[in-house]
């Protein structure tokens, strides 16, 4: 895995056992997650987000690749699961404030 920031790493690891409340650790408490043209805001929805994109898929992202770019960390990741089309790449773009993801857009 590349290095990266405490809150990336957790939420990366976390992911990669598949481990909900440790993903969800990462994010503040209103933080926002864009994802599929959708946003989720705040824990209940990110956690809701997780069991929906995550767990059900059994979705593992495993970053190859980081940046800078615009003020925002940029994870480059090959995600691999149980849904069609797998495996595929993605990049996360995270904000971060505080030690927390305050913002995650993935495309």
């Amino acid at each position: 895995m590349v290095l990266l920031p405490v809150p990336l790493r957790d939420y990366f690891e976390a992911n990669a056992s598949f481990d909900q409340e440790r993903m969800l650790a990462s994010f503040s408490g209103d933080a926002v997650v864009h994802d599929e043209r959708r946003s989720h805001r705040g824990s209940a929805a990110i956690r809701d987000w997780i069991a929906e994109a995550t767990l059900a898929n059994q979705a593992i992202a495993v970053p190859f690749a980081f940046r800078m770019e615009e003020g925002r960390y940029v994870v480059e990741a090959t995600v691999s699961g149980a849904f069609a089309g797998s495996p595929v790449r993605l990049s996360f773009h995270f904000r971060l404030a505080d030690d927390k993801i305050v913002e995650l857009e993935i495309g």
